[in-house]
């Protein structure tokens, strides 16, 4: 157990970013498979500027790695282009 203030408070914060980190990264993986299950391409290309903001997002705090979100948006596009 932590035996310092310092200590105890970044234990309090480590928890409440863990928990946003995970609410954040798990909307997205939803929001992810909603466009992959998506038919109609216009409705797929209005969606996925707005996924493809939430991947980078999870770059730029370092929830995934950059590579995985161009990974992630390279095949989204490609899924796309196939509708």
């Amino acid at each position: 157990m932590a035996n310092h203030k310092s200590a105890l408070k970044r234990i309090r914060s480590n928890e409440a970013k863990r928990l946003t980190n995970r609410y954040q990264h798990k909307t997205t993986r939803n929001a992810i498979k909603r466009l992959r299950e998506m038919e109609n391409a216009k409705e797929a290309q209005e969606l996925f500027p707005t996924v493809a903001g939430m991947i980078d997002k999870l770059a730029k705090k370092n929830i995934i790695h950059a590579n995985k979100a161009a990974n992630l948006k390279s095949g989204l596009t490609k899924f796309i282009a196939t509708l």
